[in-house]
């Protein structure tokens, strides 16, 4: 998965949210060890403090954890996996039903297109 940086939201937020991405993705598994910090920046183009810092959020929030003069490694937790799998889903979703909204469909209209796509009615 490549690293695109957009210039409206910190690098170390979207390094975060590339990491949670490759997480729940399945590319990282639970108790996986993570590639180290420079390894990390050098893949990304990015400083190593930059990385540090992202590392140091999901390591806050429970998503990796540290063990000494080991590495980083990715929480055993599965349940907290799963549940930050589907909170990303739902913004997902609810980013579309926000996009679709602007353009001047309402939640019913947008449901029927998704529908037919699906039954492959596009």
């Amino acid at each position: 998965m490549g690293w695109n940086f957009s210039d409206d939201v910190p690098i170390y937020i979207q390094i975060m949210n590339h990491i949670k991405i490759m997480i729940i993705s399945g590319i990282y598994k639970a108790g996986d060890k993570l590639p180290s910090i420079r390894e990390i920046a050098s893949d990304a183009g990015v400083n190593p403090n930059t990385v540090q810092k992202a590392l140091q959020e999901l390591e806050r929030c429970g998503l990796i954890f540290s063990q000494r003069s080991v590495g980083k490694y990715i929480t055993e937790d599965s349940q907290m996996i799963k549940s930050m799998k589907n909170n990303i889903a739902q913004s997902f979703v609810n980013d579309f039903f926000e996009k679709m909204s602007s353009i001047g469909f309402n939640k019913e209209e947008t449901f029927n297109i998704i529908q037919s796509i699906i039954e492959g009615r596009s």
